[in-house]
């Protein structure tokens, strides 16, 4: 958490300076990108919710989003990618009324996920005034390693999206 403190102080005050607001849906990164921006002191004016969305269960309930909703022209949208975490950047933000979203999917390790991905997979997604996705692997299995770096790459993607 102390690594990712400097970046989520700069990000708090481009969000204080400017009134804008945020709503985060993570994962694998299990609460550390909500974490870090609420670590900074004044949080409640830019920060206005978060969900660690794990399982199918949590993305209907929290998200909203079904099934039925996973399905598009081009077959089946499946976690642990750019358009999934677009997606639920999309719908935090749309949620909660905020200026950016967002969204992150992955997977943190030992293993790879159920969908072939490798250990140390994440894609990360802000949306707002600009929209960034993109995907990372660090090509390790240290499990919260990879929760850090993922943490550490959403806020680096959200601070250069801020800046853009």
């Amino acid at each position: 958490m102390r690594e990712l403190l400097p970046l989520a102080e700069k990000i708090a005050a481009l969000l204080k300076e400017r009134r804008e607001t945020v709503a985060v849906a993570e994962s694998s990164t299990g609460g550390l990108i909500a974490a870090s921006l609420l670590a900074v002191s004044g949080a409640s004016a830019y920060f206005i919710g978060g969900a660690v969305v794990y399982t199918r269960t949590a993305r209907a309930a929290v998200l909203g989003i079904s099934d039925a909703d996973m399905k598009n022209e081009l077959g089946e949208l499946r976690a642990a990618t750019e358009a999934y975490a677009l997606l639920c950047a999309r719908r935090m933000q749309e949620r909660h009324s905020t200026t950016w979203g967002i969204g992150e999917t992955g997977a943190t390790g030992p293993t790879g996920n159920r969908y072939g991905d490798a250990a140390g997979h994440a894609c990360i997604a802000v949306v707002g005034p600009v929209e960034h996705a993109i995907t990372l692997e660090t090509g390790s299995s240290d499990r919260q390693a990879n929760m850090r770096a993922f943490a550490k790459r959403a806020l680096e993607l959200f601070a250069e999206a801020l800046r853009s």
